[in-house]
């Protein structure tokens, strides 16, 4: 019986360090890419030979942040993003401004009217994340 609630105290003590506020599971990730929710706007019959999309993320990170572009629309082409090396990355205090640190290069093909959302991609070969990117495809765009 002692035994017993000597192992059941001990579970509870475990229980308690783990759940203790500032610790953070270790497959947590340490940083963020921010969704600024950017959009372009093309026509159907030009597209856009050679634009960008921007990204920062936020927080600390110890390995090189790949950025990307994922579910292209027909015809668009992205030679990828630049590299986000180890560091870190904080809005300002009193701002709240980003810093962008990472670009993503896009070739819009001509492409039928319409909405194409593709992903804008993050990656530290850990953890990936993603944010919605808009391409509004219509006649006029201004």
């Amino acid at each position: 019986m002692i035994h017993r609630a000597a192992r059941l105290a001990l579970g509870a003590t475990a229980g308690l360090a783990l759940a203790l506020p500032g610790t953070t599971p270790a497959s947590a990730a340490t940083w963020e890419l921010r969704d600024f929710e950017q959009r372009i706007c093309v026509t159907p019959s030009g597209g856009h030979p050679g634009t960008y999309f921007i990204a920062a993320v936020v927080g600390t990170w110890s390995t090189t942040v790949q950025i990307g572009l994922q579910n292209l629309p027909p015809g668009a082409t992205s030679a990828g993003g630049t590299p986000i090396p180890p560091g870190s990355n904080y809005p300002n205090p009193s701002s709240g401004a980003t810093t962008v640190n990472g670009f993503v290069q896009i070739s819009i093909a001509p492409l039928p009217v319409g909405v194409y959302t593709p992903l804008l991609t993050a990656s530290d070969h850990t953890e990936t994340q993603s944010v919605p990117v808009t391409i509004n495809v219509k006649e006029n765009c201004y």
